[in-house]
């Protein structure tokens, strides 16, 4: 590097035009994950294999955004160094939420369960491409004081595009009179017409985020090409092993966070079907909609909760530390989610997903927050896509022995699978407690 740059402090609306194209690819990422399980069920999927749909997702993060990660360190074209990738991927996500819902249309071609296997691959993929460059875009353009309100304003506008993207299909139901089963009894209306809609919202938000947010230039940042060159492998390697502590240090947090939450996204729908809705009177398979439906509300409600709670965040972290208020977030979702258990009533689990709420804001900045000082600003991309192993890891885990774990060991329960996350989220607030926040702990420690 020729000199650090100094970087000026940003106004509140600057910083929400940077994050603005996250409220609509979390709007996309929601209604995947709320809708994913009963599309793929209506498709011919069993249970016991849900699991293994859902590796989708992380196996093309762990690949997707560090690569991207390590290019868009790499990349200076005139609009500028991550809103390229930004960009692009933001189109493909589009599309690929038009595709979803109609699959119908390429059955002739191949096997519907296996069209609806590769758009989810293409959603994927996409999104993975569009949300790397964003988590950097936050570290290259706020200064240390304020990235974390960086963070925290990106976590708000997560959970506002999370509420959106959950409750549609529910909202279009109940509100405009979409119908909830179409004529090939596949794909309902309310859920087709989410995801139009869904994909409209990302488009629009991430050209807001592309036009409206300046990035720094190679130049304006300090950096000479010869500091940046392209050493492929070897480099990404070097970066690997010599990661940061904190890195290492929330990698167990991590593990335990996200095998939680990938259990309790694949199996809500069928474990709140049976465990709450199959106990009233009708036919199963409109129980099986509603309670789909249902579970769009409740993730809805969770987002919700994380939105809101990521205004106290802030006030929180400087009170106690990041650290204590981390774990307690996640002691809280561990307890909540245990007791679904304990639920009869659809209602009274919107209080169990408030706990969980507050688990998930916390989840979307306090790591994030952590992590970002100790990572210096020529290598942002690669290090926050490579902590992106810590979230996919846990979730090709839980994605191969999930299955087997519902079917062998839980009898065909799915409820039993989200009470497993909700241990495994407790674990993991322990975690965070015994991670002792010190000045070296937040050091660079990769001395090159």
């Amino acid at each position: 590097m020729n000199k650090i740059c100094v970087k000026p402090a940003l106004s509140i609306f600057q910083i929400i035009n940077m994050s603005m194209g996250f409220l609509g690819i979390q709007m996309g990422f929601a209604l995947q994950n709320s809708n994913a399980s009963r599309i793929l069920q209506a498709h011919g999927a069993d249970t016991e294999y849900l699991s293994l749909f859902w590796l989708v997702a992380p196996i093309t993060g762990m690949v997707v955004q560090p690569i991207v990660g390590y290019y868009s360190d790499r990349t200076w074209t005139r609009i500028g160094r991550r809103r390229p990738y930004i960009l692009v991927g933001a189109l493909l996500t589009g599309i690929a939420l038009f595709l979803m819902p109609n699959t119908v249309f390429f059955t002739s071609l191949m096997p519907s369960l296996l069209i609806v296997a590769g758009i989810l691959l293409l959603m994927d993929t996409s999104i993975n491409l569009t949300m790397e460059p964003f988590r950097a875009l936050i570290g290259d353009s706020l200064s240390s004081k304020q990235r974390s309100l960086g963070f925290s304003v990106q976590t708000i506008l997560i959970g506002i595009g999370a509420v959106l993207g959950s409750s549609l299909p529910y909202l279009l139901t109940r509100y405009f009179g979409f119908s909830t089963t179409d004529l090939q009894n596949v794909i309902p209306d309310n859920i087709r017409y989410s995801f139009y809609i869904g994909a409209i919202v990302l488009v629009l938000t991430v050209l807001w985020t592309v036009f409206t947010t300046k990035e720094y230039s190679s130049y304006e940042l300090g950096f000479d090409n010869k500091s940046v060159n392209t050493k492929g492998i070897k480099s990404f390697l070097y970066d690997l092993k010599h990661m940061p502590l904190i890195m290492k240090k929330l990698g167990w947090v991590q593990f335990y966070t996200w095998f939680a939450f990938f259990m309790m996204w694949v199996y809500m729908t069928p474990a709140i079907a049976e465990h709450v809705f199959y106990k009233m009177e009708g036919n199963l398979n409109q129980l099986y909609i509603e309670a789909g439906n249902w579970v769009g509300v409740l993730f809805g409600v969770y987002n919700g909760i994380s939105v809101l709670y990521a205004v106290f965040i802030s006030r929180l972290v400087a009170r106690f530390g990041k650290t204590k208020v981390h774990g307690l977030g996640l002691f809280i979702g561990g307890v909540s989610m245990i007791s679904i258990l304990f639920i009869s009533s659809p209602y009274s689990l919107l209080l169990c997903m408030m706990g969980v709420g507050i688990a998930w804001g916390s989840v979307l900045s306090i790591p994030y927050a952590i992590l970002a000082d100790s990572l210096p600003s020529h290598r942002m991309g690669v290090y926050m896509g490579i902590f992106n192993f810590f979230i996919t890891f846990p979730q090709i885990i839980c994605g191969l022995l999930g299955g087997m774990l519902i079917k062998f060991v839980f009898n065909n329960q799915p409820i039993y699978g989200i009470v497993l996350g909700g241990f495994f989220m407790l674990i993991a607030s322990f975690c965070a407690w015994r991670i002792k926040e010190s000045a070296s702990l937040f050091t660079n420690q990769m001395g090159r």
